[in-house]
């Protein structure tokens, strides 16, 4: 059985010498695909002594980051996901100290310090605001991996400078590094932390090795017997194992489904009737099928027979279903929705009655400006919705687009799509391996940088510049960048040496967003098509372009028959000037 990420977690809380305890804490260690996506978070959270409200606060908090974590999308990663909990957090925190007798007085309001710990494949993640604590246990030390949000009036004197509730949004410090078997991590409130240290740790656990809750209540007890006059929290997290280096953690399993046989017209499989083939390449075969149920059209998609060897490509071909289900957007291509069980490896989808993008533009080999941007429209959209959930598509190309009958595109085939929430902790592959057509991928993954939504963009723009010419920006020559020098000499044909009659802002705005260098293309795809529609004022040539460059053929005509003019004109002053 494959390993998986297992902790020994111990809390323990009091009061102390105070009436009313306003730390909380809690954890939540999931189990199964939860686990692979999310990971188990540990939360702690400390109220403020003049605010007779704050442990509501700390409760709120701790209670909403366990409860509301698990419900963002799994394709985000923990970073997003986890600002985006205490962001949320925050602003009702301050919203009700607005609605309080404290709010014109936030010490007295609902506010309260957080940390949070998610561990997740093989990597830990830190969330923290305030002068709460989380540490890292050495033999002779504990590594505070926490920095405290106190202003320092004086040496005596010091203010919390930033806390959930203050303000209406929230700085929220973020820091990850990668977990090993063995290690033990203390959060703490400091009402603990500032009375016990590691040699206490230590001796609370050789105490209580199989009793980890106890060993937390014994390092309180240290705590108290030093003069701790505040709320003690502690929570101690150790890490029995981890998972195989090299382990799939993607949230679809294949076990138990079979390779499909090879499928024919009129074959009835899984409860669908095929028609019949619509595509076949060396990875997967869609065909065209009815729904024995509701009768409706879709198309089904299954591996090719020489992937069964290739777990890790079996693997990402289910994974193409679990992304399409967690987009939503009119310009990508949708999955079928089906209680059924499966017995093999098949994928129902959305059928699209219409042509690939490529077969358009053999049909429109000189298509007009407002088509080729309706299209770029609809595609951008599509796209945006994989950046929103943090997903980069990765393999744009004209075949990957469809044009139904009544004008809409859809994006297709999710094969190459990296998604940042399950490549965190995991061997998901990185958004920099070549997993796209080449002449469609952007120059910084032939570099082995990160791809990004820029990269996305380049491909984009390559299409429309292949839509508008039927050529490609840089010929075949973005296949071999091997280097920034090899990047830096990419020459970009401009566009209107294939189509004069475009308008001159045109290749500015394509040339922008084609630039080998991500940071220097437009920010975003919606600057991108605004400036498509709306070229902003750089882009318009600052004077009239000269006759060649408006339309060169009329130009050399016209100096073609001037010079023939000249030429006759020096004739007759030849024969008859004497």
């Amino acid at each position: 059985m494959a390993q998986a990420l297992r902790i020994t977690l111990g809390q323990h809380s009091r009061a102390g010498r105070k009436a009313l305890n306003q730390d909380f804490h809690g954890a939540a260690v999931p189990t199964g695909t939860l686990l692979r996506t999310k990971g188990i978070a540990i939360a702690i959270a400390d109220g403020i002594g003049s605010s007779a409200v704050s442990q509501i606060a700390s409760a709120a908090a701790v209670r909403g980051f366990l409860d509301d974590y698990y419900d963002t999308s799994e394709a985000w990663t923990v970073r997003r996901a986890a600002q985006r909990v205490l962001e949320a957090t925050n602003a009702w925190l301050h919203a009700q100290t607005k609605r309080s007798d404290a709010r014109f007085d936030p010490d007295r309001g609902y506010v309260c310090t957080f940390s949070a710990l998610i561990l997740k494949g093989r990597e830990a993640h830190l969330l923290h605001v305030g002068d709460t604590r989380v540490y890292r246990l050495h033999p002779q030390a504990l590594e505070q991996l926490t920095d405290d949000h106190r202003l320092h009036t004086s040496s005596a004197e010091t203010y919390l400078a930033r806390a959930l509730g203050v303000g209406p949004s929230i700085e929220i410090d973020y820091r990850h590094w990668p977990l090993e078997p063995g290690e033990v991590y203390l959060l703490a409130s400091d009402g603990a932390y500032e009375h016990v240290q590691a040699t206490d740790v230590h001796q609370a656990l050789a105490a209580h090795a199989d009793d980890f809750d106890a060993a937390a209540s014994a390092l309180i007890d240290t705590a108290l017997a030093r003069g701790s006059q505040d709320n003690l929290t502690v929570q101690l997290v150790r890490i029995d194992s981890l998972p195989e280096p090299d382990a799939r953690h993607l949230p679809v399993q294949r076990e138990g489904l079979a390779l499909p046989p090879p499928l024919q017209p009129r074959m009835r499989f899984e409860g669908y009737t095929i028609v019949r083939e619509l595509h076949a390449s060396a990875r997967s075969h869609v065909h065209l099928a009815v729904d024995d149920a509701s009768g409706q059209q879709l198309v089904l998609k299954t591996p090719a027979a020489d992937l069964r060897e290739q777990p890790a490509l079996l693997d990402r071909f289910l994974l193409e279903e679990w992304v399409a289900r967690r987009l939503d957007s009119a310009n990508v291509l949708k999955p079928c929705a089906t209680e059924r069980p499966r017995q093999h490896l098949v994928v129902a989808m959305e059928y699209v009655d219409g042509q690939t993008l490529a077969q358009w533009m053999t049909d429109h080999p000189r298509p007009s400006l407002d088509s080729v941007r309706r299209i770029v429209a609809q595609i951008a959209q599509g796209l945006q919705a994989f950046h929103r959930k943090e997903m980069l598509h990765q393999d744009l190309r004209p075949e990957n687009v469809m044009i139904d009958t009544t004008g809409t595109v859809k994006i297709i085939d999710f094969g190459s799509v990296h998604v940042a929430g399950l490549a965190e902790g995991s061997s998901e592959p990185r958004p920099e391996a070549l997993v796209g057509t080449l002449q469609y991928t952007a120059p910084e993954y032939f570099l082995g940088q990160g791809g990004t939504a820029a990269s996305d963009l380049f491909a984009l723009a390559v299409l429309s510049y292949q839509m508008l010419s039927g050529q490609l920006p840089y010929g075949l020559h973005v296949t071999r960048v091997r280097s920034e020098r090899d990047a830096s000499r990419l020459h970009y044909t401009p566009l209107r040496e294939h189509r004069p009659e475009l308008p001159a802002w045109l290749d500015a705005v394509l040339r922008r967003a084609l630039q080998p260098q991500p940071h220097k293309r437009q920010e975003a795809l919606s600057e991108f098509i605004h400036d498509l529609h709306e070229p902003a004022s750089h882009y318009l040539p600052t004077r009239a372009p000269a006759l060649i460059e408006r339309n060169p053929v009329i130009f050399w005509k016209t100096l073609s028959a001037l010079l023939a003019a000249a030429v006759i004109a020096l004739l007759l002053l030849r024969l008859y000037g004497h």
